[in-house]
């Protein structure tokens, strides 16, 4: 059996632990304690009803049956507001803790699923391809403590995104205990095996014993997450955090937003799952005082277009909206209210590249210099309180 067949092993059982390497360079001097969690909303979003322009009359008339009513609206300021569904986060808004961050997207945009979620977890050009993500190449440039039981945590999903192609010490899981459970039942032979491919498979098998080790916890949370995969992926993550083993970045997913069809009954869904499972979130962090110490940024392939289809749903489409938020975030309005009037076709221009968001999480976060990562300079927001 070589490497790649144990993976596959691993990935038909309940979990999945990935770490191809933990031979690394010297920790560089950087803020590894910031924790970064990076929630996909897979699918793409309709950003349009997720943060509506409310005053736009374009809007009501691209979206006769879409459109969410004023008087429902949840108003941020005089032109936008959030769809209702995202009522568990206007506490996290009006505490100033909650970055808005309208019609982020890329040039000469790809509305395919597969493609323009590689180019956002590559960070790379639409006519570019990498092999890496842009997470997994900040911990090749600037690898995270060795004493962290993982550079990174998966939870919930076997995808790996941005932390894909490269050296990091990432581990895939779903829940705690079965995790440690069957890491446990990894045996190590004593000796050292004169196959090559089964000593690299047992010192994956050891790797993910240590990093099993590092991740117990016997902390008990008082903060109740909703009954949800979602709220549970987050409760997970908050048990992983509250152990103090060190991570620094901690990824979670929410399907189902590819709304073609019937749209506003699953949006809506998808949404107040969000909005509640980040709220508790919010509510475990500062339980365990590291609301102060996270940074949590959304992300999806692509938004949605403006104009509503025959199926009452909406189509593939460009810009989108997307959140930062946590204890050091300055929240508020950022980016450009999408330009209803002068669309591109039938979809929004993007105002402000999503390599900014990574670029802003690199050096304003971090502190680690993100040119080298990103392929080139990109805009730093004034977003966060560092």
């Amino acid at each position: 059996m070589n490497r790649r067949d144990f993976l596959k092993v691993l990935s038909l059982t309940p979990f999945i632990s990935y770490i191809p390497d933990l031979s690394f360079a010297a920790t560089s001097q950087t803020n590894w304690n910031n924790l970064f969690i990076l929630l996909e909303l897979k699918g793409g979003n309709d950003g349009l009803n997720t943060v509506i322009p409310y005053t736009d009359p374009t809007y009501y008339d691209l979206r006769p049956r879409l459109g969410i009513t004023r008087d429902k609206v949840l108003q941020l300021d005089e032109k936008v507001g959030f769809h209702p569904a995202l009522e568990a986060l206007m506490p996290v808004w009006k505490n100033g803790e909650l970055a808005v961050i309208q019609s982020v997207g890329y040039p000469e945009p790809n509305l395919s699923h597969f493609r323009s979620i590689e180019i956002w977890e590559t960070a790379s050009n639409s006519n570019q391809y990498l092999s890496e993500g842009w997470l997994s190449r900040v911990f090749t440039a600037y690898p995270p403590p060795k004493t962290f039981a993982a550079d990174a945590i998966v939870v919930g999903s076997s995808d790996l995104g941005p932390l894909g192609g490269g050296t990091a010490r990432v581990v895939v899981l779903s829940n705690i205990q079965r995790f440690l459970a069957q890491a446990k039942q990894n045996g190590i032979p004593n000796g050292r095996p004169a196959n090559p491919a089964l000593a690299h498979i047992l010192k994956v098998e050891e790797d993910i014993r240590q990093a099993a080790e590092g991740l117990k916890t016997s902390d008990v949370l008082k903060t109740e997450f909703p009954d949800s995969p979602f709220g549970n992926a987050l409760k997970t993550a908050s048990r992983i955090i509250a152990g103090n083993s060190g991570v620094a970045v901690i990824k979670v997913s929410l399907d189902g937003f590819d709304t073609h069809s019937n749209q506003s009954n699953r949006q809506e869904r998808l949404l107040r799952e969000m909005a509640e499972g980040l709220s508790a979130f919010r509510e475990a962090l500062m339980e365990i005082n590291r609301w102060n110490s996270t940074l949590i940024m959304s992300y999806s392939e692509f938004g949605r277009r403006p104009r509503e289809n025959l199926s009452t749903g909406t189509d593939h489409g460009t810009a989108n909206v997307h959140f930062m938020l946590g204890g050091r975030v300055k929240g508020g309005l950022y980016g450009q209210i999408p330009q209803l009037k002068s669309l591109e076709g039938d979809n929004l221009r993007f105002a402000l590249d999503f390599r900014s968001l990574y670029a802003t999480v690199i050096e304003k976060w971090w502190g680690l210099n993100a040119s080298p990562v990103l392929g080139r300079k990109f805009e730093v927001l004034d977003i966060l309180k560092v």
